[in-house]
């Protein structure tokens, strides 16, 4: 069966990358959560897709520029009206929300602009502190830093993110021991991509699937994981999909 990811939580209903977003997502009965982590200026691992604060904060300036604490006093509700305030969450926080339930969490390290030196090590460290290295996947664009992931930690579970078509992208991540492939849901409509894929025995997790039309066809082709901003419009839509058969 196609797990449905939330990604950065109900985002679609919640503001991004909050706690309010991913408890949303918990009620909604999802199997996973995907959400983004960058480090701020005195070093703490927090959740949010942007370097910036500025797009979905009440300021602006580049995370790393801010202590936590300074971060913790601005309004990250991107604007959404229903939720009056919405503090920047810790990675550490999700951890400690999704710990006793059963669900996956994709940890998407976003290093591509800034190195953030030491990332790696931190978030390893933290999912160790939960003991949830078997419910976590990291994943990045930077894929110089999943290898580093598994230099530090062989056993970690990995994939590449990518949005382009690539030849030969399962094979390449076979070779460095990375279990996933997470595809832009454009990608899947390359046969010899999901062949390769099947015949390398990677799985495939793929985004931001939110068309009804899309998610059916994502569907169809028996990724491992749908990520979407819709989980509930998408668990119904696997429901109908799983009464055809």
């Amino acid at each position: 069966m196609t797990y449905i990811w939330a990604h950065r939580g109900a985002s679609a209903y919640a503001p991004e990358n909050t706690m309010e977003a991913f408890k949303l997502a918990i009620k909604q009965g999802v199997d996973g959560i995907e959400l983004d982590v960058q480090l701020t200026k005195d070093g703490v691992v927090v959740v949010i897709h942007d370097e910036t604060i500025d797009r979905v904060s009440d300021n602006k300036g580049f995370v790393k520029d801010y202590d936590y604490q300074q971060l913790i006093n601005f309004n990250f509700n991107n604007n959404n009206q229903d939720y009056p305030f919405c503090k920047i969450p810790t990675l550490e926080e999700v951890l400690q929300l999704i710990k006793p339930t059963k669900l996956t969490l994709n940890i998407e390290l976003k290093n591509s602009v800034f190195e953030y030196t030491g990332m790696e090590q931190k978030v390893l460290e933290l999912v160790k502190k939960y003991e949830m290295e078997d419910r976590v996947i990291y994943s990045s664009f930077n894929h110089y830093s999943i290898v580093k992931i598994l230099k530090l930690d062989p056993s970690a579970i990995c994939a590449f993110l990518h949005s382009d078509k690539v030849i030969g992208m399962a094979t390449y991540a076979k070779s460095y021991n990375v279990k996933y492939l997470h595809p832009a849901y454009y990608v899947l409509l390359d046969q010899n991509y999901l062949k390769e894929a099947s015949e390398n025995n990677i799985l495939i997790n793929t985004w931001t699937v939110n068309d009804p039309i899309y998610i059916y066809e994502a569907l169809k082709t028996k990724v491992n994981a749908i990520i979407t901003d819709y989980p509930d419009k998408a668990m119904l839509i696997r429901d109908d999909f799983l009464k055809e058969k």
